[in-house]
């Protein structure tokens, strides 16, 4: 059974990379009826925050991706992987390092100087015919894994292909540190064994991390997981996505008025693609994706594109959902949508004009409450003829039986005979009077929507 999870480190928010690796995890186990596994990983006590554990737990809500099982915290297992480092160090895969942070940064200095790689020279490193010195007293030593000294490390990534390292090239890596706490790069290890993880879809930052995992995992005599590694995401310059430049938090995505759905749906298409579909909805996604289609190459971010996704998004959602979404943002403005027309009326109206919810609100605005005209629109189409003209058709408004807009629109063209004038001088002396903007939907829809009492209030 296919079995995946997402891993991220409670060190920050719930970036969009993140997002991506999750919802392709996601996708991946939905899509072959597997499980999907949310494991916390904090074992980096000094930068793991419980507002960051909640920033994850609320972004994955906020996208809507759910999880089979967890979360689970690593923090809250670190007996088992003691366990597991006593089992290394009584088999000979593992051991104690008593070199002081001094020593190795003596090291590093003097193979620097050299110009040679700076990497741990395996002084505590037990090996047959080796005479150690003994411990030093008072020093609380880390554990060190037993890398092969010999060989590669290979495997087939199902996202890169055939990815190989000399383990020459490798460090023995500290498992533990002084205090005993286990460190990253063999927690996962261990919980990907634990967990029966099948496959670990990640970022590929990690590339350097899994000759490691493998090794650590083959002296576990554990089954290695499928390795799929996913490229990075650049914004608009080719640049490293960063978190002053660019919106990279889900958070700062909900505050810019963007649908969850829209944020995946792109997010699916930076890296993957079905053909020439760009709009699709996330079940349709899991039924189309697989790992062998997505790209190995980082890709771009476009801002514009993003944003015409979304716009479909809103344009496709339910207008009773959008109104539940975008009620508090007008409470906020001072806007009471229960003192006017039917929000999800109104939404029904404007939402083919925008492109996110934060647009969408504003556009509701005038419905319930008048904006304040800019001087150069009252200028331009309220002059004293176009008030006198807007007084004359008030009094035919006022005289109408029915009040919707097919009513309305009936009064424009015999109107505007009498008058000698064309439809845009009516029409954009109405929407200023009235809404306060010359920027409206049709203004006999908008009218009737508004309502007689307070268009005639509104033009008085």
């Amino acid at each position: 059974m296919i079995r995946t999870r997402f891993a991220p480190s409670p060190t920050g928010f719930l970036h969009i990379g993140g997002v991506r690796t999750a919802l392709f995890s996601w996708a991946y186990a939905r899509k072959n009826q597997g499980t999907f596994v949310l494991r916390i990983e904090d074992t980096d006590l000094e930068r793991s925050t419980p507002e960051s554990v909640k920033a994850i737990l609320d972004g994955m809500h906020w996208v809507g991706l759910d999880y089979d099982e967890g979360p689970f915290y690593q923090t809250q297992r670190f007996d088992r992987y003691k366990d597991v480092i006593q089992q290394l160090l009584a088999d000979g895969h593992a051991y104690y390092c008593y070199c002081s942070k001094d020593e190795l940064d003596a090291l590093r200095a003097e193979q620097e100087a050299k110009g040679e790689k700076p990497r741990y020279d395996r002084r505590w490193r037990p090996e047959q015919g080796k005479t150690l010195p003994a411990p030093p007293e008072g020093v609380q030593p880390v554990v060190r894994f037993k890398t092969p000294l010999t060989g590669s490390v290979a495997w087939d990534d199902a996202v890169k292909g055939r990815i190989e390292f000399q383990n020459e090239e490798l460090d023995d890596l500290i498992i533990a540190r002084p205090d005993g706490s286990p460190t990253y790069n063999f927690c996962v290890v261990v919980d990907d064994w634990d967990m029966n993880i099948t496959h670990v879809i990640r970022g590929d930052d990690h590339v350097n991390n899994t000759p490691r995992q493998i090794n650590i995992l083959k002296a576990l005599n554990a089954p290695l997981p499928v390795y799929g590694h996913l490229p990075m995401i650049l914004n608009e310059d080719g640049q490293k996505m960063s978190k002053r430049r660019d919106a990279v938090s889900v958070v700062d995505y909900a505050a810019k008025g963007i649908l969850p759905e829209a944020l995946l749906n792109y997010l699916a298409r930076l890296g993957w693609g079905h053909g020439d579909d760009e709009f699709f909805s996330l079940e349709q996604f899991v039924e189309w994706f697989d790992l062998k289609d997505v790209s190995p190459s980082a890709s771009r971010f476009n801002n514009e594109k993003f944003l015409w996704l979304n716009a479909q998004h809103i344009k496709a959602a339910d207008n009773l959902r959008l109104a539940q979404l975008i009620a508090p943002t007008l409470t906020e403005a001072g806007i009471d949508p229960s003192s006017g027309p039917c929000l999800s009326d109104v939404i029904a109206l404007v939402k083919e004009r925008v492109q996110d919810l934060n647009a969408l609100a504003a556009e509701c605005d005038y419905f319930y409450k008048k904006r304040v005209p800019a001087a150069a629109d009252v200028e331009k189409h309220l002059a004293d003829d176009s008030k006198e003209r807007m007084a004359r058709f008030a009094e035919q408004l006022a005289a109408l039986p029915e009040w919707n807009a097919e009513a309305i629109h009936h009064l424009f063209k015999p109107f505007c005979a009498a008058e000698g004038i064309k439809m845009g001088q009516l029409g954009m002396p109405l929407r200023v009077l009235v809404c306060g903007t010359t920027q409206t939907p049709s203004v006999d829809a908008v009218l009737a929507l508004i309502g007689k009492d307070e268009v005639l209030r509104r033009m008085g």
